[in-house]
């Protein structure tokens, strides 16, 4: 079942988000923690939280935002964070979040969802070039 996150989930998006953070190579603190657990549960602040349950522990999170994009004149979605629990990869969990993320996209008249991801997430990649269109962007960083 997917869901928006509860403050009941706490301690299995806790584990999933360290498990993101690993798996990704960044650093992942208490403090880091608490502030994004606290943005998705202020009513003020962009960041949405979705969960998958199965039999009554969260197993799959995504983290989403509206976004503008100044060139359309309007909002889209930005998809920040999707994680499935190791353990329960391969039963199409990812393909529904995305699913459930294009219905959001939908009802708040976004037009699409825009994400990035590691260029050697193969397994993830798998997934994005058969419900998505890769786009010709490159991204850069200035620190």
């Amino acid at each position: 079942m997917i869901r928006p996150i509860k403050i009941e989930d706490k301690k299995d998006w806790e584990k999933l988000y360290r498990g993101y953070a690993d798996f990704y190579k960044v650093e992942m603190n208490d403090g880091i923690l608490t502030t994004v657990w606290n943005w998705l549960f202020d009513q003020k602040h962009e960041v949405c939280g979705l969960v998958y349950e199965e039999n009554s522990k969260v197993i799959a999170l995504a983290h989403y935002r509206k976004m503008p994009s100044p060139l359309r004149g309007k909002y889209i979605g930005f998809l920040d964070d999707l994680f499935v629990d190791p353990e329960h990869r391969g039963k199409k969990i990812g393909k529904k979040i995305l699913s459930e993320l294009k219905d959001i996209s939908e009802k708040n008249k976004w037009g699409l969802i825009r994400w990035i991801t590691r260029n050697d997430n193969s397994r993830a990649k798998n997934l994005y070039d058969k419900v998505s269109e890769k786009t010709t962007w490159d991204t850069y960083e200035l620190k």
